[in-house]
């Protein structure tokens, strides 16, 4: 792991300029692609943790625009050329409008149930319940809250590592992920902002068909599909929200399906 550009930066498979950026999802880190990562044992993966999340920086801006330019950067300094990304929810908004403004450094985009557009009073619900109630009593109400929602069908093994890795102690006994609250209330209302395209790049997107309310509305799938053509693939897989956790070999597959097409 190493830190660059402001972000904390996950790095897995061989010691070479990086093959594949992988996005997290709000409130995630980049530690999560671990699982993916182990079934591309010969791509060098580079996984952030997005600003405001993991060990990276936690001041202000936190804007999908302060996370294109960093992971911009982060590429610009350690990739030969454009790469695959692959991206999970809030992470396949930063994938999109990465694509959208430097096509130079994306080659293609495999996006895991994302979420982009949402609807605003959706976006303000879920950041108000977040802000009443940002952590919890002990690790175990932590782990339930995941097992009831949208971690409902990943290995109970991997959440162990999650909680592991990304659930601290805070002040007064209580337990978070390790996350910046402040910076989540502005990431909610970014999923807000309108789809941004783009304009060839070749897309794959994933579709949990156990999320609900569903995150993938018709409206992005018709848009991608018209920008796109015959470079936009939509694919369902039977999960909840978590797709890269319930399924990381199949969406390795997906990746190396971009890295071969080349």
């Amino acid at each position: 792991m190493i830190s660059d550009h402001g972000l904390h930066v996950h790095r897995y498979g061989p010691a070479r300029p990086v093959q594949v950026l992988a996005v997290h999802g709000l409130t995630g880190h980049g530690a999560r692609w671990r699982h993916m990562a182990a079934a591309l044992p010969e791509v060098s993966v580079a996984a952030p943790d997005l600003i405001g999340h993991g060990h990276s920086s936690w001041a202000a801006p936190w804007s999908i625009d302060a996370n294109v330019a960093a992971l911009a950067k982060l590429l610009e300094g350690t990739a030969d050329g454009p790469v695959p990304v692959v991206a999970h929810s809030f992470g396949s908004a930063i994938a999109l409008h990465l694509a959208a403004a430097r096509p130079d450094l994306v080659d293609a985009l495999v996006l895991l149930d994302p979420a982009i557009g949402l609807d605003g009073e959706w976006m303000a619900e879920i950041a108000a319940a977040m802000l009443a109630s940002p952590d919890y009593p002990d690790a175990a109400q932590a782990r339930a809250e995941k097992e009831n929602g949208a971690w409902s069908d990943v290995d109970p093994a991997l959440l162990d590592v999650e909680l592991d890795e990304h659930l601290i102690s805070l002040p007064g006994g209580r337990f978070g992920w390790r996350i910046s609250v402040p910076a989540m209330m502005s990431y909610w209302s970014e999923l807000a902002r309108p789809v941004v395209l783009p304009d060839t790049t070749a897309t794959t997107v994933v579709r949990a068909t156990r999320t609900s309310p569903p995150y993938v509305g018709a409206d992005l799938i018709t848009a991608l599909q018209a920008r796109l053509g015959a470079n936009f693939d939509l694919l369902d897989f039977d999960c909840n929200h978590m797709v890269d956790q319930a399924f990381p070999t199949e969406a390795a597959a997906l990746v190396r399906k971009q890295l071969t097409r080349r």
